[in-house]
Order: structure tokens, then sequence, then C-alpha cells
């Protein structure tokens, strides 16, 4: 049985992790909203109809800030139809997904949502279709409390005190050609300034993303990142990350290091960001929002999922929901270590998405709710992550990937809390066929033993929870770990996530 070895001291933190890093993403898209989160004759369904089931898995999930409206869907979108007397609202194609949008849940009902969920807003504004003033006017509608022509009509609208919604996008993914509104780098970046001057004139406390690139494979990556960052390097706090993953030509082994490609986009991604403040002379640095991340079959969607048709404008159509395995969870895990490892600078993240599409969460219109593989590695992480990352010595043997060369077999990050003195080490192995025993140094954790343990590993790395089979994968304990003498020592069992709490 191959093993492998890691030191866990405190001395040796990353950052600090913010719960901000533990976010989501809830976009028009699918049965996203309507028939996912939002059902008004399902049995569950609340006074103002969203399902209650599913209220109580996103708590149990334990995501932070949620990013809203979208995604693609942001580009095409009039704030001013989601606001205002639910049956005076208009009715508007989606160009981005091909759908009907009835803005039945909008602002209001959204945010209102989101406090039952205990979740703050992180909303994106529309800089493809739109620009500056209507950017300023949505801040103006949710973050003045009273007096003005907007802050007067959200509360003639109902909500006396402002939404006071701290993170803002500036716009959506404008690297993409696929982006309603798509330009270059260098047009975004003075149309992206000139957007958060005017809103930093209104509220000068908010957060603002710029737009990064969509992949770390897109053509014009790093450069993007380099010119958008010249307009807007003063003006903004974070630049944005989006990566998805997913297993392509039954290349397995390629599919379980996908962490190290986001490693690499992360580090790359700082480099420049820090390389524009340089040039600048300027002491500030720019953190990451890695405000989409995921498992995603994207190849499926572009096959047989996509919608067309002058006159086929569907609303909520079944779009983009990918069910999960075992070895999708896995990696997922590992993305979440990832964005830990890098804790330091990736201060905000946003799993896309929540419910149905891309999600670890399921509905069936007049039926159950059920967790998706992915939704234990989210919750238990959210969880058990506090304090500070660490920087962990790893020895651990490799193996060959016909993607990213030469990988180790094992990947792993550790936390620790000093005010409540719990540490957490999560880990996993991409061994395919192997086991693999993990000999830790914990002694620098102080006397300490293992308080629980969570781990998603089955011998089927394909099986799935599905509608008639909902929990055929759960979250298992992984009895192997102790601790003795300062040291932990688990055997991880082939294509497994593990998360063990120390104490």
């Amino acid at each position: 049985m191959p093993s492998a070895r890691i030191t866990v001291d405190p001395h040796f933190a990353i950052g600090p992790i913010q719960r901000k890093l533990f976010g989501g993403f809830v976009e028009h898209l699918g049965r996203h909203v309507y028939d996912g989160i939002y059902e008004p004759g399902h049995e569950t369904a609340d006074a103002e109809g969203f399902r209650q089931d599913v209220i109580d898995l996103v708590k149990e999930l334990g995501v932070s800030t949620i990013r809203y409206p979208g995604g693609n869907f942001v580009s095409g979108f009039r704030w001013e139809d989601s606001v205002g007397p639910v049956e005076d609202r208009p009715r508007r194609l989606d160009l981005a997904w091909h759908s009907t949008e009835t803005n039945e849940v909008g602002l209001h009902e959204f945010s209102g949502w989101l406090d039952k969920v205990g979740s703050d807003l992180m909303m994106a504004v529309n800089l493809g279709t739109r620009g500056t003033l209507e950017a300023i006017d949505l801040l103006e509608y949710s973050n003045i409390r009273s007096g003005t022509a907007l802050s007067d009509q959200r509360v003639a609208n109902g909500k006396a005190d402002p939404f006071d919604v701290r993170m803002w996008c500036l716009g959506n993914e404008m690297d993409g050609p696929w982006q309603l509104g798509h330009r270059s780098a260098d047009d975004y970046g003075k149309v992206a300034s000139m957007a958060a001057k005017g809103m930093r004139q209104l509220d000068p406390s908010i957060e603002l993303v710029v737009c990064g690139s969509s992949s770390a494979h897109m053509p014009t990556f790093g450069e993007w990142e380099r010119t958008v960052l010249t307009h807007t390097y003063e003006d903004v706090d974070y630049i944005s990350c989006h990566a998805y993953y997913e297993e392509k030509n039954g290349d397995l082994a390629s599919f379980l290091a996908s962490a190290v490609d986001m490693d690499g986009f992360i580090e790359t991604v700082v480099a420049t960001a820090d390389h524009v403040g340089a040039v600048r002379g300027s002491k500030k640095k720019i953190n990451i929002s890695f405000d989409e991340w995921n498992v995603w079959y994207i190849e499926r969607f572009h096959g047989v999922d996509k919608i067309e048709g002058i006159d086929n404008w569907p609303v909520a159509p079944r779009l983009l929901e990918d069910i999960y395995s075992v070895a999708d969870a896995v990696v997922f895990g590992n993305l979440m270590i990832s964005l830990l490892k890098h804790a330091d600078r990736v201060t905000s993240a946003s799993l896309a998405q929540l419910v149905n599409v891309i999600a670890p969460i399921m509905t069936e219109p007049g039926g159950p709710a059920w967790k998706q593989t992915t939704f234990f590695p989210f919750s238990v992480t959210s969880r058990l992550a506090q304090g500070d990352a660490l920087q962990l010595k790893l020895d651990a043997p490799t193996y060959s990937t016909e993607v990213y060369g030469e990988v180790p077999l094992v990947d792993a990050v550790a936390t620790h809390d000093a005010e409540t003195g719990r540490s957490a080490v999560f880990l996993v192995n991409r061994s395919q066929t192997e086991a693999i025993t993990i000999t830790a140094d914990v002694s620098a954790l102080g006397d300490v033993s293992v308080l629980e343990t969570h781990a998603v590993w089955d011998e089927d790395v394909y099986a799935k929870n599905t509608l008639e089979d909902r929990e055929r994968v759960t979250a298992k304990t992984n009895d192997t770990a102790v601790v003795a003498d300062g040291t932990l020592t688990v055997t991880l069992p082939p294509v497994s996530w593990t998360a063990i709490a120390l104490g």
C-alpha cells in the first residue's frame, strides 16, 4: 500500500479563511428559481411560495454570500423588470439561455429568500447591454435609505430598509464571445472603471469585482487580466476567476487531478495582478473572487440540451441538470482544497450553482428534494474549515496524467482555529486502484484526538443519487483515522475525499 506524509503546524498559516469563500450562486436559468427554490403549489411551500425543504437543505449546505441574478443571464437583464407589483412585471426573452423570464421572482422576493436561508446578497450589474447609469440606479435603489426617487420607489415596493448590498460584480464573463455585449479587454476595462467610479461616488463602502477570464484556457487569458486591471486597479477590490471541470474521453486520471489546473489558474492571476500593482507603484493588493466554480459537463449542454428556434422560448426548462457521481464529488472536494490553499488571496468564492442547475441540491416538481454527491464535501468543509488555512509539508507518490503530467496521488490542506483550538484536515486520494495510508505529524497542534470524520467513496466511482435512489451515496465515517503520540494516521480508499476534525 502506498503512503504519504504530511506535517500540520499552526505556525505556518496561509491566511484567515473568509466566510465568503463558501458562497453560492443563483441564476435565472433553467429550473433553478422556478420549480427549484420557488414552487408555490408544492406541499412544503411557505406563504411566499418558497420550498421549505430546499431552504432547509441550503441552510445545511452552509452557503454565505450568494451571487445573483447571473451569470450570462445578467447581460440582458433589466433590473427594473424585477421590482414592483408582480402582476405588472413584464415577461422577457432571455437570450443567454433561450428561455422566457416571467420576473415572478425578483430582487425583493430573492432578498426575502436569502433572509430565510441566512445568506447575504452579492449583486451583479449588467455591463453587457447596459452601463454606468443603470448600475448606479440599481445601487441607489438598493442601498440608499430614502429621500430619492429610486429609494422611495423601493420603500413603496415594500422594503423600508435598504438591501445594503456589500459586494457587486461589474458584469459577467465579458471576455466570452457568447456574452451579450462581449468586448475587448481594453473596452471592457474602460467601461468597468467608469461604472466602478460612479458606484463608489454613491456608496464608497461597497466591494467591487471586475471580470477576469471565464477560463484559464481562453485565448486572451493573462493578457485580459493585465489589460483590465491596468484600467481598474484602483477602482476595484477583486478580480473574478471562473472554472468548470469535467471528465473527457474516459480520462478519469486527468479529471481527478483537475485541482492542479485550478491551482495554476489562481497563482497566474495573482502574479498578473501583483505585476500590474508593481507597475503602478501601488501598495494595494487585488484579491480573487472565484465566483463560478464546479464540475460541469458542458459538452452535454452543447450536445443535447441546447434550446433553439425563433418560436421556442420555454419557461423554466430542464437545463444543465447534471447528475453527479462519486468521482465528481472527489474532484469537487479537491477544488475546495485548492480554494483553501489560496485563502490569502482567494477571499470570496461562489459555487455555481445551488439548485437543479449543475447543483448540489435537486428537486422534482411536486416531489422531493435531495442531495447530490457534491453536497457532502461542501457542507462539511463549510462547517469545519474555521480560523486559518495552513501550509502543509506534503510528501506523496505521484502518478502520470495525459493532461497535467506527473501529479501527486494525494492532495491536502488543513485549517486551525486558535480561538476554539479545533483543527481540520482535508484529503483526497486520486489513485483509482490503491488505498493510501497517510501519516500526519500533528504534534504542533497539542494534545488532540479525532472528533469526527466524513468521507465520500464507493466501489463504483460512478455511483450517483437519483430521483429513484436518492441516498445511494452518502458521507461515511472513516474509522481508520486515529491519533497516537502526536501522529494522525488514516487510510484513504481509492478515489476518495476525506475530512477529519481534530480537537
